[in-house]
């Protein structure tokens, strides 16, 4: 396994990548599979809880997730070709940081539930249903695999803060 660049915001060229549509992956392999593990060894190196595979410059529909809380067992999750089938009417406000927009927070309205399926690290498919932080967690992702970004779902002005506070704080480093 290895830890992978991700890609941010305030980078051109990165963010050309991030907006990519990402394709769908016909079968689980072995190079699948090690790509999955490469980025989940990404994910908890960033500290995160999510991570879509066009982040480390992959557009491909794949997600890892790990929800374990600190001091908690990790509970590493895989997603490959996911979709959400439903999503409940009821919505929630719930503040949301990307690994691709380092250090920013903001409030995101989502559905509160959905039920989603996709294929998981052995290929087999899966539908089941998400809430809470989980289901924001999804979503998130899942907007990735679109090319859209959380501060997407933000103000121009708020969205145009959030790059421009990245991209200072690069400078700074």
């Amino acid at each position: 396994m290895s830890i992978r660049r991700i890609l941010t915001v305030d980078n051109a060229a990165d963010l050309a990548v991030l907006k990519q549509k990402s394709a769908t992956v016909e079968t689980v392999t072995d190079d699948l599979r090690r790509l999955m593990d490469d980025m989940l060894e990404t994910m908890y190196d960033a500290p995160g809880i999510g991570l879509a595979a066009v982040q480390v410059g992959e557009p491909i529909r794949v997600i890892v997730m790990d929800l374990a809380r600190d001091g908690e067992e990790p509970a590493p999750r895989y997603f490959v070709n996911p979709e959400i089938l439903t999503s409940s009417e009821e919505t929630h406000a719930y503040e949301e940081g990307c690994l691709s927009v380092p250090d920013y927070y903001d409030d995101v309205e989502r559905p509160s539930k959905v039920t989603l399926r996709y294929m998981n690290y052995q290929g087999e498919t899966v539908v089941e249903e998400a809430e809470e932080l989980y289901a924001v967690c999804i979503q998130h992702e899942m907007d990735h695999l679109e090319g859209v970004l959380f501060i997407d779902h933000l103000s121009r002005l708020r969205r145009d803060r959030a790059i421009l506070k990245v991209k200072k704080a690069r400078r700074a480093a």
